[in-house]
């Protein structure tokens, strides 16, 4: 454990957040394509690449789920003859929108259902914004971003304007979640004396008067949070553990905490939470010495846990290959798994029907792959 803490904690590249939950667009199938170079069917996935940080190599890859199109490596490039930056952190959709947060370079997108980017906000002019962004959710007209610094900033979706700011309400902050008009954020660590300490709270904002209503407490390193039929689900990265604790809050019982297993990668639809726990060796790093990788499910519902994999015909190498995204398509229940070779070379996207049926598998054209969107 000790070696997976210093591998995160210099490298950075899976210490990021996990997009906030993949979602579809909304059922208008007229996309706003203004500006585009290309010609996309009417159907389209888009998944981020995270890069490698410090080495400005974050992207956008084009799929169509319907196969009446081809594969575009970095659309974001293509499209507006400028890469993304230094690491993709987040990306979700909203209102047709396509926001993605880029901690590196610190600034948040926002790009039409083609790709092409209509607006910018850059954070690095702010010296209380200097820590970067890290996560990003949307409600109500507005992007909510979380900062390193213990900052969520309140963007106007419409304007990219700042319109208010919550200060010091922890620490280094990491993923949200909305949920009943309450924002949920990870306050994860802060570094003393060049030493990390774990915090353990989730801090519960207030989105109608934007102030903090409550601090819950959770196990330690909170990180990625996910909201499914009412309930509140966060994986903490509590190195101690013997893998990252999952975690149910549930906000119409005072936000109870309930503890209900291990796992490293969520997402969630239609009542059920996609879960996987990967239990990776990184002790020679740079090399990966070896990887088990088990899937299972939540029912949100009934509240019971499956442990048999949601997946009918993985191929062999998805249970020992570093898995670095989980994320379903709203529009149909499709399951996307994407790997990661970190550094070395381009991961890969697996493709699942909602029934655990294997698909196909695609070079996601960039290192580290986080987080898709849909357009259904």
């Amino acid at each position: 454990m000790k070696a997976k803490k210093l591998f995160l904690s210099m490298l950075g590249v899976l210490a990021m957040a996990t997009a906030f939950t993949s979602c579809s667009s909304d059922d208008d199938d007229d996309w706003n394509d203004d500006g585009s170079k290309l010609v996309l069917p009417k159907s389209r996935a888009y998944i981020m690449n995270q890069g490698t940080q410090s080495e400005n190599n974050s992207g956008i890859e084009f799929y169509a789920p319907n196969h009446d199109g081809e594969i575009i490596d970095d659309i974001f490039y293509k499209q507006n003859g400028a890469r993304l930056g230094d690491t993709g952190q987040a990306m979700i959709e909203y209102e047709g929108k396509v926001f993605i947060a880029v901690h590196g370079s610190n600034y948040l997108s926002r790009v039409n259902a083609a790709c092409v980017e209509d607006g910018r906000t850059m954070f690095s002019a702010d010296p209380e914004l200097k820590g970067g962004v890290r996560s990003i959710a949307a409600e109500d007209g507005y992007i909510y971003a979380s900062f390193y610094g213990g900052i969520v900033a309140k963007i106007n979706a419409s304007t990219m304007k700042i319109e208010s700011k919550l200060t010091n309400i922890g620490k280094n902050l990491e993923n949200m979640a909305v949920c009943d008009d309450m924002l949920y954020v990870s306050n994860s660590y802060e570094i003393v004396d060049g030493n990390f300490i774990y915090l353990n709270n989730v801090i519960v904002i207030d989105l109608n008067t934007f102030k903090v209503k409550e601090s819950i407490e959770v196990t330690q390193n909170p990180n990625q949070l996910v909201e499914e039929d009412d309930k509140v689900f966060l994986i903490s990265w509590d190195y101690s553990a013997e893998s990252y604790v999952l975690q149910m809050i549930d906000p119409k019982n005072g936000n109870k905490v309930s503890r209900i297993g291990y796992a490293t990668e969520m997402a969630a639809n239609d009542g059920v939470v996609y879960l996987l726990d990967s239990r990776t060796d990184y002790s020679n790093w740079p090399d990966v010495l070896s990887t088990v990788n088990t899937f299972s499910s939540y029912n949100v519902k009934t509240g019971t846990m499956n442990s048999t994999s949601f997946l009918k015909d993985a191929p062999a190498e998805l249970l020992s290959t570093s898995i670095s995204m989980i994320s379903v398509n709203p529009g149909n229940g499709d399951i996307y798994i994407a790997t990661t070779f970190y550094n070395k070379s381009n991961g890969n996207v697996y493709r699942f029907k909602k029934d655990g049926t294997f698909v196909e598998k695609f070079d996601c054209g960039g290192q580290n792959p986080k987080a898709a969107v849909f357009f259904n």
